[in-house]
């Protein structure tokens, strides 16, 4: 395994005992002594949303990746928008069409705050090869990113092997990313996306290893489901990832009418209050990215829920 990064590097973050998040503590251990509330801190966080929130209207083609912009602005009330690779897989390279995605963005007042990437490899991948093969696949996103005005792309950590080797594996790809990404002025930023990305601690681990001002992470509420039997807890999760933090997922399901703050989907729920309050804890001013995906709700009513949710919340700070 030919890696750029150092054995010392991953000894120093993945060995027993984290690094201190804050007076000597480690993640886990500064989470359980946490005590801020939301009412202390302000909250002066922005809102966008993610594309994704609508992909059922998008996958059926009953809005197109053009329209989205407009209705986020028009029909939301939203000014700043995340972008899904998916929904235009083939114009990453085409100037006229993201040409026309950016004046459309400019006409309406809204900010192009990020690109999620999927569907490009494995940046952790065993095969050398195909790691560097994976980092190039991500360059013309990055380009996109740049040419759209936004400040990031999101990419995945997707690798196999022991707990370690993924971790060395995956800050191999996002380092090399990560370069490339500062020559555009573009952030790569990592989603928990399943699997060890999943695990707050490995990420965050992940994350030491790069040891690079343009990668950080996207922490999304919802996502710590590391498999079918393991889920990660959401608060610390959240919490061990916040020091990287360069975008949020306000990741939200169904609502229930006696918690007017949670969100739930089968077994699984939190607090949204609760997890806004971690986010200020760490003094976050950036996008928080509504990201709905619950099924009570039609797609439109449950990202304008969502809204309401995290209005009141920061009206309540």
């Amino acid at each position: 395994m030919s890696l750029s990064l150092n054995r010392r590097s991953f000894i120093a973050a993945a060995g027993a005992g984290l690094t201190a998040l804050s007076a000597g503590l480690s993640p886990r251990l500064y989470a359980a002594n946490t005590t801020t509330t939301l009412a202390q801190k302000e909250l002066p966080f922005k809102i966008s949303l993610a594309q994704w929130s609508l992909h059922k209207a998008l996958q059926g083609g009953k809005i197109n990746n053009l329209e989205f912009a407009k209705i986020a602005k028009e029909k939301l009330g939203i000014d700043g928008v995340e972008y899904v690779n998916q929904f235009f897989k083939d114009k990453a390279k085409d100037e006229a069409y993201l040409g026309e995605m950016k004046k459309i963005a400019a006409d309406h007042g809204v900010t192009s705050v990020l690109i999620m990437v999927d569907g490009e490899g494995a940046l952790g991948d065993k095969d050398e090869k195909k790691r560097m093969q994976t980092v190039e696949n991500h360059k013309k996103w990055v380009d996109a990113a740049k040419f759209l005005g936004c400040h990031a792309i999101r990419v995945n950590a997707g690798s196999s092997g022991s707990y370690g080797e993924q971790m060395m594996l995956a800050a191999d790809g996002l380092r090399k990313l990560s370069e490339y990404g500062d020559t555009m002025g573009i952030n790569v930023i990592v989603e928990n996306h399943g699997g060890l990305s999943s695990n707050g601690a490995w990420l965050y681990s992940v994350m030491r290893i790069v040891d690079h001002p343009r990668c950080g992470t996207l922490p999304d509420f919802g996502n710590f489901v590391v498999d079918s039997k393991t889920v990660y807890d959401h608060y610390l999760g959240l919490r061990e990832l916040m020091p990287f933090a360069k975008a949020i997922s306000v990741k939200t399901y169904d609502f229930k009418d006696d918690a007017p703050y949670s969100t739930f989907r089968g077994d699984r729920e939190f607090d949204l209050k609760k997890m806004m309050g971690i986010v200020s804890e760490f003094k976050y001013t950036g996008y928080c990215g509504i990201e709905y995906e619950g099924g009570k709700l039609e797609e439109m009513d449950g990202i304008a829920k969502t809204k309401e949710i995290l209005v009141k919340i920061r009206d309540e700070a």
